[in-house]
């Protein structure tokens, strides 16, 4: 197999705090290949962000990279300086957020930042910059590029916004893009444009994404493969196919049993008992115990096993039986 784009290797993310240290991401691995959309799934607060913020080095101190490493093409980024980092970011990695206006600066024209950013990468000139701007907004599906490209960020939609931030993270050609619930603020319609959008650019490209969001509808729509976090620790790692249809943790298989499909000719959909736990307040063992129906002494006693980036299993030490998954 040809090396992986990004592989995160047992990756801790410490937050020391007056109470005690906080652990929002603790030893999680996985491997993101050319041209795959790995999506990472789990609830508010389980860690999918922060995950994303510690491999494109936008972690807010205090918070920090305590332990494993992280590789992009083979070569060790999580110790590199500040400076390094910036020129890292957008080169080598892309970035897009939930929030288009958070993403692009309301005061500059759409094609003076897409134009900046290649010139700050690229070398190339002010014409062939705004060349391939013009490019790059007509491969997002801009209608009439050429003459939107001096448009400000307010004269664009929602959905025109999102397309014009994927186009800002790719203009440098990246080899990884990271996307942070990029279809939330969407409606239904302009989601599944963004996600067709997202896996076209990711085929014909080769790109390796990385694809943060709490929706499966999204993750079965649009990834490779699929890792589920539940407080800060990866509970499953799959093919889309193996996770959605034969869950082997309780807590995907309770995902998956949540959804409307699976709920069909009840009166309420349903779902697991309990919240997610804080992190400052985790109990002792499995975190999810407490709101699992499979749990037993040992889960009470031990955390589960660690999930390692290339064997797709549940950590979980009595997963689901293909028997009992919810159908």
């Amino acid at each position: 197999m040809s090396e992986p784009v990004l592989s995160v290797r047992n990756l801790v993310v410490e937050i020391p705090t007056r109470t005690g240290v906080l652990r929002p991401v603790d030893k999680v691995s996985y491997d993101i290949s050319a041209g795959e959309i790995l999506g990472v799934v789990g609830e508010s607060g389980a860690g999918k962000s922060m995950t994303g913020n510690a491999v494109i080095g936008l972690l807010d101190p205090p918070a920090r990279i305590s332990g494993g490493e992280i590789l992009l093409k083979g070569q060790r980024i999580d110790n590199l300086g500040r400076e390094d980092l910036r020129k890292l970011r957008g080169k080598e990695i892309g970035m897009v957020f939930q929030d288009p206006l958070t993403s692009l600066n309301p005061l500059l024209r759409i094609g003076d930042q897409l134009t900046e950013t290649m010139l700050a990468h690229l070398d190339i000139t002010q014409d062939e910059a705004r060349g391939r701007a013009i490019a790059a907004l007509d491969e997002v599906g801009i209608p009439a590029a050429a003459s939107r490209i001096d448009s400000y960020p307010h004269e664009f939609s929602g959905g025109m916004r999102q397309r014009v931030v994927i186009a800002l993270a790719l203009c440098a050609e990246p080899s990884l893009i990271i996307a942070d619930e990029p279809t939330t603020a969407l409606d239904v319609s302009v989601q599944a444009q963004i996600i067709a959008l997202l896996k076209r650019l990711c085929r014909d490209r080769g790109t390796a994404v990385m694809l943060v969001t709490h929706d499966m509808g999204v993750i079965a729509e649009a990834c490779d493969r699929v890792a589920v976090m539940y407080a800060g620790r990866l509970a499953e790692l799959g093919t889309v196919r193996d996770v959605v249809q034969r869950p082997r943790h309780p807590y995907t298989d309770g995902l998956m049993g949540s959804t409307p499909l699976a709920s069909r000719g009840q009166r309420r959909l349903r779902q697991i008992p309990g919240s997610m736990p804080r992190l400052g307040k985790l109990p002792d063992g499995c975190a999810f115990h407490p709101r699992c129906p499979k749990a037993e002494a040992r889960c009470r006693a031990e955390p589960g096993p660690t999930l390692e980036a290339d064997h797709g299993r549940a950590a979980c030490w009595f997963p689901v039986e293909a028997a009992e998954v919810v159908s």
